[in-house]
């Protein structure tokens, strides 16, 4: 994995990424990268193959190797579509991308089915959204998170076109799923029922970075919805319905309740009707993607490069720890983000005191945002220095 000899200024300000990168060169012109250290759990050899679809079905997994793809982030690119995670593959089963249609039915005045002929024209909806999985919960690389340029049909504009009743209704969006799948980890039946209000920003995903989406990520459509997790962007859509307020909630929404921070009943039940759901939406979250070793005036020191993503409001206000009771200490580097849909990347210089292993943390050091799973350290990442 490592790079050793002297770094050219091209490779050094791309192994910097966004860092101030004039002052840092300045700094350290003799700077030497030696090599990266691996992040998770030292004393585990186990290595999740990354890049690479592992499994089939609902057991299906592709971990995005977010070490490397740092770069493509602070360059300003999407993750390449080849290796954008996947949480479940197509099923073997399905219908030509040329035949396919969408039926809509439920509280509408008339049931109708939709072609992708007839939803093209509709297109035009772009953005640029990150989508994570609500079980991205592996420590060693936490590979189930990456960002995509979409291209698709605004949702609010087929609602308009359904003339929905006048009591209130929810509406309920349905993909196919592998249930003939021997392996799967995961129950049958991707759906997921929303307020209008909640698809105010969301969109049926036609093209994913310029191109026809990929099999696996939802040929040939998906549900975008920015800022929630991947569960609720349901892939293979095929079907839209217009369900009463007191709809019951999917299965789908009951297996991923916990996961998605929804309220539980007694005995941690996940809510029954869909109405009592909150958004599944990604809390602010932060956590560091590669640990880098430099050398320069014949001192080692350690880069830490991370990724911030998710909420609603952007900040830089991040600060990070290496030990469980060590101090906080604020980000060297983290650009204010121009927007919360993507991720950014940010930097952190570190001169470890001693050998020995670290656990990285970071935190948000505003309480008006919202940080459930820092809070509890989810993202926290473990690093062995023997070097210092």
């Amino acid at each position: 994995m490592g790079q050793a000899g002297r770094v050219g200024r091209r490779d050094f300000l791309a192994s910097a990424l966004v860092a101030p990168l004039a002052v840092f060169a300045t700094q350290n012109p003799e700077a030497r990268l030696i090599g990266t250290l691996p992040l998770g759990n030292p004393a585990s050899a186990r290595a999740t193959p990354l890049n690479r679809l592992l499994g089939s079905g609902l057991s299906a997994r592709l971990f995005t190797d977010l070490s490397n793809i740092a770069e493509a982030a602070a360059a300003g690119q999407p993750t390449p579509a080849g290796r954008f995670f996947v949480r479940t593959a197509s099923p073997a089963r399905l219908p030509d991308p040329g035949s396919w249609t969408i039926d809509v039915g439920g509280l509408v005045e008339s049931p109708s089915r939709l072609s992708l002929a007839s939803l093209q024209p509709l297109a035009s909806a772009s953005g640029r959204y990150l989508i994570e999985c609500s079980g991205n919960s592996d420590p060693a690389n936490y590979g189930l998170l990456s960002t995509a340029d979409w291209e698709g049909v605004p949702v609010a504009t087929l609602l308009d076109r359904l003339r929905p009743p006048a009591r209130s209704w929810r509406v309920l969006v349905t993909g196919i799923d592998d249930d003939a799948d021997p392996m799967r980890t995961s129950v049958p039946g991707a759906s997921w029922i929303f307020t209008r209000e909640d698809l105010a920003r969301a969109m049926l995903a036609l093209r994913m970075n310029g191109a026809p989406l990929p099999r696996d990520q939802g040929l040939p459509v998906r549900l975008v919805v920015p800022g929630w997790y991947g569960c609720a962007c349901i892939k293979w859509v095929s079907r839209i319905e217009l369900v009463p307020d007191d709809a019951p909630a999917t299965s789908q929404m009951r297996e991923f309740a916990t996961r998605t921070h929804q309220p539980s009943g007694s005995g941690a039940t996940p809510p029954a009707l869909a109405r009592e759901y909150i958004p599944a939406v990604i809390d602010t979250a932060a956590m560091p993607v590669r640990v880098e070793k430099w050398m320069s005036g014949g001192g080692l020191f350690y880069r830490l490069v991370g990724l911030m993503w998710g909420g609603t409001r952007p900040t830089n206000a991040l600060s990070i720890r290496f030990r469980a009771g060590g101090p906080w200490t604020r980000i060297e580097h983290c650009p204010v983000p121009t927007t919360t849909d993507t991720w950014t990347v940010w930097t952190h210089t570190w001169r470890p005191a001693e050998p020995g292993r670290y656990d990285i943390v970071l935190r948000v050091d505003d309480r008006a945002i919202r940080t459930r799973r820092l809070d509890i350290f989810f993202y926290a990442r473990a690093v062995q220095i023997d070097e210092i």
